[in-house]
């Protein structure tokens, strides 16, 4: 997806959450802020998206969004159960309805065999304690990788929790 197709997708995010009088958050890690900005390309998003966490490190993963030590010492940072506390710490700090997690190993560098380069793991937190959590593994560079999670968390948002 480029640029244009990116804000594209923001815009009708926005306009479905004005709609329900609800706000969106995400806690990114290897996104960067990405899905932050997307969002506040769009004029008026202050609307919709008040704030976002970039949770690049372990510590800012607890500190910001409430994920457990345990759950990182245990599953580490590119895992479900990091991303589900995550996706919930930070509509919590929030106060929003929504919330999207992203953790996952961009590259080149820091892949396994467990975890390969470009696996990256997704949570979005919504209404009645919702939470949906998938895995993805995604081809390319590290823009590549990152654009593609940006993405596939914008048009999961849209599609499971904000199309009726």
């Amino acid at each position: 997806m480029n640029d244009e197709q990116l804000q594209h997708l923001s815009r009708h995010i926005g306009e479905q959450l004005k709609r329900r009088k609800a706000t969106v958050t995400a806690a990114e890690s290897c996104t960067g802020g990405w899905i932050a900005k997307v969002f506040t390309d769009i004029s008026g998003s202050s609307a919709w998206f008040e704030r976002g966490f970039v949770t690049y490190s372990n510590e800012a993963k607890q500190q910001m969004v409430g994920v457990h030590r345990t759950t990182l010492e245990q599953y580490g940072a590119v895992s479900e159960q990091t991303v589900r506390e995550m996706a919930s710490g930070a509509r919590q700090a929030a106060s929003a309805e929504y919330a999207i997690a992203v953790s996952g190993i961009a590259g080149p560098d820091g892949g396994s065999v467990d975890k390969p380069v470009g696996t990256v793991w997704f949570a979005i937190a919504g209404p009645e304690g919702r939470v949906l959590a998938q895995r993805k593994i995604f081809a390319g560079d590290r823009d590549a990788v990152r654009r593609q999670s940006v993405a596939w968390a914008l048009q999961t948002l849209l599609d499971e929790f904000l199309t009726n």
